[in-house]
């Protein structure tokens, strides 16, 4: 059964948590002195060998909080080759290395074997640390599961399994892959469950694979820190109204802003946005899941060093960017989904520092706006009116893109109502040529079978005279009747099909 901790005390330091010495030091040298909440409820459980669901917002040290007790632990017995003793599940490649920094930050006291396996990186060079042995395994679930399918890893010697970023996991697909990776690893392990938010899919998750949990919840979830100023901005809804708005808020922050990381719900946004700030002269960066690896390490780096201001991104940098002093915070697109609100403004406001984030908001976001308030249970304040001051929506701004279902425009026919109109027209001018009603037939055509006859009697008559002077065989002349006879279709008057038997109103003459 699970117990439920809420926040630790104030009093406490590192020392008073049960950590190695050669931890202890790497942890003062590092600077830090007093734990975070969920580390002080955390490490003391999850040393003793505990079972733990850690439940925290975005920027509140859950990384710490799984890595000083693991390299505590793991003082005791080496690794085998390819066996890995711990294992790392992260949802991105940017967490993934924000954790083996860690590990090589506070482990620098050890000779820990850590083999990091993400995307974007040669399978053999990743296979040659683990043949070393790996004490520690971070990873993501599809290249960890590649390896394991090549037979490159065994996972019968894990003894700490960590699952970070659980909703992430849920939000990226994972979670079929994760109760897989769960089922090949001992039943006897440790797992350390770690995540913002705890919805219905993670909870039965964490029930199944965990025993006797101990709960560590030190925030409600899905709450934001309260170092962060919030701010909505209203905007029109062309894009260049949405980039227009967003310079005029960099500029009138002016010195306050240090750096800023501003998100988009999609890659070509990221892209066009980038471009965008590139010709209006910012100092700018762009991240996305499509670059690749190098070009995306490369790019945190240079925002990390302060070598760039602005950074554009996706939700991949929503996560895993431990980058403490971050300034501001801006959505040039709201979230659709509510909590990737809460960690894309939880890259700012960290480690006690106090941050600002701005959302643009135009009339199409109230939905996904409602949904946030609704998650986070506050309203957040409006920085400059809100959307009931903007003038309303034409027809144009309202309308849909041209595509399946989109409206016409006004004052100009279209293809359908011109091809309507051309229908109506004919049907006007045939309307006449329809018998009103059926009539006998006329004397002069009741002896058109007989005619009938006789002309085809004639054809045929013809066709064997010629037959027999080109020395055409029966079978030959059979032929060329019907094809004499397909192309004098004139000729026959009558109704194909009926022979001599055509019914009488057949016969009717129309007038035209």
């Amino acid at each position: 059964m699970s117990v439920d901790t809420t926040t630790a005390q104030e009093a406490l330091t590192f020392a008073d948590l049960g950590l190695s010495p050669k931890v202890l030091s790497a942890v003062t040298d590092a600077g830090y002195t007093t734990p975070t909440p969920i580390q002080a409820g955390s490490i003391p459980h999850a040393i003793q060998g505990k079972d733990v669901l850690g439940i925290a917002q975005t920027g509140t040290g859950k990384t710490a909080a799984f890595v000083l007790p693991m390299i505590t632990r793991l003082e005791k017995g080496r690794a085998r080759a390819r066996m890995p003793r711990t294992l790392i599940l992260e949802p991105t490649r940017e967490l993934a290395a924000q954790v083996e920094e860690n590990f090589i930050k506070y482990g620098k006291n050890h000779r820990l074997n850590i083999s990091l396996l993400i995307g974007g990186v040669s399978f053999d060079e990743q296979e040659k640390k683990l043949e070393r042995g790996a004490d520690v395994l971070i990873a993501t679930p599809g290249r960890m599961l590649d390896h394991f399918e090549r037979g490159k890893l065994l996972l019968t010697g894990v003894e700490i399994l960590v699952i970070d970023e659980a909703d992430r996991m849920l939000d990226m697909g994972f979670i079929p892959d994760i109760e897989r990776i769960c089922k090949l690893i001992p039943f006897t392990r440790q797992t350390l469950f770690f995540s913002a938010t705890m919805p219905p899919e993670i909870t039965k998750l964490t029930e199944q694979f965990l025993h006797a949990p101990v709960r560590v919840e030190v925030s409600r979830a899905a709450s934001t820190s309260i170092n962060i100023t919030q701010r909505l901005v209203k905007s029109g809804s062309k894009p260049w109204d949405k980039r227009e708005t967003l310079r005029n808020l960099i500029r009138a922050e002016g010195d306050s802003l240090k750096n800023a990381i501003i998100f988009c719900n999609r890659k070509i946004e990221v892209s066009d946005l980038f471009k965008s700030l590139q010709k209006h002269e910012f100092d700018v960066g762009a991240l996305h899941g499509d670059m690749d690896q190098r070009a995306r390490m490369m790019m945190l780096d240079n925002f990390r060093s302060g070598r760039l201001k602005l950074l554009v991104a996706s939700d991949v940098a929503a996560r895993g960017l431990d980058i403490p002093d971050v300034s501001h915070v801006f959505n040039f697109d709201v979230p659709i989904h509510a909590e990737d609100y809460v960690h894309r403004i939880g890259r700012t406001g960290r480690a006690g520092r106090s941050g600002k984030s701005f959302t643009i908001v135009t009339r199409g976001d109230t939905k996904h706006l409602d949904a946030i308030e609704k998650l986070t249970g506050q309203n957040i304040e409006w920085h400059d009116g809100d959307l009931s001051t903007l003038a309303p929506a034409t027809e144009e701004d309202d309308a849909p893109r041209r595509g399946r279902g989109a409206p016409k425009r006004a004052g100009r026919k279209g293809d359908g109502e011109r091809k309507r109109d051309h229908k109506r027209e004919r049907k006007e001018e045939v309307v006449e040529a329809k018998p009103a009603e059926v009539q006998e037939a006329p004397a002069e055509v009741t002896d058109i079978a007989e005619e009938r006859r006789t002309r085809k009697d004639a054809i045929k008559s013809d066709n064997a005279s010629r037959g027999t002077r080109s020395g055409n065989t029966g079978n030959q002349s059979r032929r060329d009747d019907r094809r004499h006879n397909r192309s004098n279709d004139d000729l026959n008057d009558g109704t194909v099909g009926f022979g001599d038997d055509m019914p009488a109103f057949m016969k009717i003459a129309v007038k035209v």
